[in-house]
This record gives C-alpha cells, structure tokens and sequence, in this order.
C-alpha cells in the first residue's frame, strides 16, 4: 500500500505546471442490491465435517433485495491522470430459525466448533464497507469525448460477521472481523455524446493466490471484481443524474498466517471460506467542475 502511495504522489509532482488542471467532482449513487450467492465456513479445515458452510442467502435470510448506497470524490488533473476516493458501505442484518445445526469456529471451552442447534432462533450481521483510493491514467487523451484511463486500486475493507443466538446458552455468539488491505488493477472509460449523454464503464478486480502473488508460505486464494455500467445525462451547471448497473463481488479461501491472540474477534481457526456475488441497481446525482 505505501509503494502504491508513493507512486501516486510522484506522479502527481512530476505534472507540468504548465500543463496543470484540476478539475473536481463529487458523487452520490442509492439504490438496490440483490445478494446472488453467499457462502462462509470457518473451521480448522475445509474438509472433515467439523465446520458448516453456510449459505447466507438461502438459509441466512439474505434473499431479499437491500438498500445500497455508495459516494466517491476525486478529480482529473492535468486532463490526464484521474484520483478518486470511493467509500462503499454494506451492512446486512437478517434474523432466522435454524432448520439444521450449524457449526461454526470454536466453542468456549476450546473443545471444537461453536455448535447453533437447529430450532434457534438467531440474529445474523455481515458487515462489508469498504474504502477505496483509485488511480487511472488516460491512453485516449488525442481522442476527442472519449477516455480510457487505466490503473491502480488500492482498497481498505472491514470484515465483520455475527452468529448471535437469541435464546441463550453455552454458544451464544461467534464473531469473526478483521481489516485488511486489497490492492487490485482498474480501467475506466467514457464516451460523452454531444447533446449531453455520457456512457461510461468502471472495472477494479484482481485474482491472487500464495503461489504467485506475494511469495507467502500458507495456502490461498482471493479475488474481487467491481465491474459497472453507467448511462448520464448533463442536466447543467455541472451538475449530472446518472443511472448504474453493476457487479461486485469477491472470494477468499484457505488459510491465513496472520491470526493474533491478542484480538479476542480475529477467527480462532485460520481456515475461512467467505465468497459473495451481488448485483447493485442505483440512481445518482453527479457534480463536477
């Protein structure tokens, strides 16, 4: 993360000054997102009957459409290089009856998974913000109304979920959360129509595994796609609505060196499986300078 950093801010030092603009704009976007799928395991291995995969949509409640929101601020500048912030929250809260047992992480005694029985009733939470800072570089500068800017991502997301029986006993509450830094690529075009339509597509996604990404010694494998489509139309005085269909989700499986005892909600078993895919339809007021 600080190598990207640094990056970014020397290319920004390195701009003519003579060739130097700045041109902001902020964005606001609310809409829907339907959970497609939605898996989580947390054990000492994915194999051998000791943890549950969960599916937070077919037996978590998650199959209901929810609110969505997301906001970004950033600027062109020096008509070529695009920095932008964007900060995505998700937050989905279900309640369900267990119709089977559910074993997940591990119970107080330290014996083996914390065990749900079937027939509680229970609260669920998946918490998954994220914040993100993404840089793009446009190839297309000489092509008029057009941009294709390609580049950096660098995302900071909060893990947290909940399994919280609402009846009491000796498992009562599994809590699994961690923060964790995502670098990835992105590639953002335009075209801008003269009577004021604008169609743009917005993709940031990476796929890495231990084996080639960072040389680490434990087993993994992740991945995010953020993939949207985005019709505008310029409604004046720099202002624009906006409508924007899009994909995001992201995988992870294996297991992970980086526990620490000292974090009472950091995951007793390094084994997790967590991969979702959801599809977001929104609508968005646009100003820029």
């Amino acid at each position: 993360m600080k190598r990207t950093l640094l990056i970014l801010i020397t290319l920004t030092m390195l701009l003519p000054l003579s060739a130097f603009s700045f041109e902001p704009f902020v964005e606001t976007e609310q809409g829907a997102i339907a959970i497609l799928s939605h898996t989580y395991q947390n054990g000492p291995a994915p194999a051998g009957g000791t943890s549950t995969q969960f599916d937070f949509r077919n037996q978590g409640g998650q199959e209901l459409l929810l609110p969505f929101s997301r906001y970004a601020v950033g600027a062109t500048i020096a008509k070529n290089h695009r920095v932008w912030f964007t900060y995505q929250p998700l937050l989905v809260e279900t309640n369900v009856t267990f119709r089977t047992d559910v074993k997940v992480g591990e119970n107080v005694t330290g014996t083996g998974p914390m065990t749900f029985v079937a027939g509680t009733p229970m609260k669920l939470l998946y918490s998954f913000p994220f914040y993100r800072v993404s840089y793009t570089y446009d190839v297309l500068s000489k092509v008029d109304n057009a941009v294709l800017g390609l580049g950096v991502v660098v995302q900071l997301r909060n893990a947290s979920i909940r399994f919280e029986s609402l009846t009491g006993g000796e498992n009562q509450l599994y809590v699994s959360q961690n923060l964790g830094v995502v670098p990835a690529l992105a590639i953002y075009s335009e075209y801008s129509f003269p009577f004021g339509l604008t169609l743009s597509a917005d993709i940031a996604g990476i796929y890495a595994s231990s084996a080639f990404f960072n040389g680490a010694d434990f087993e993994f494998e992740g991945s995010i796609l953020d993939a949207s489509l985005r019709a505008s139309y310029d409604i004046g005085n720099g202002y624009s609505l906006f409508g924007v269909a899009r994909f995001f989700g992201g995988t992870s499986n294996g297991v992970s060196q980086y526990d620490d005892d000292d974090v009472w909600t950091v995951s007793s078993y390094e084994y997790t499986q967590n991969n979702i895919a959801t599809l977001t339809a929104s609508v968005g007021l646009k100003w820029s300078k």
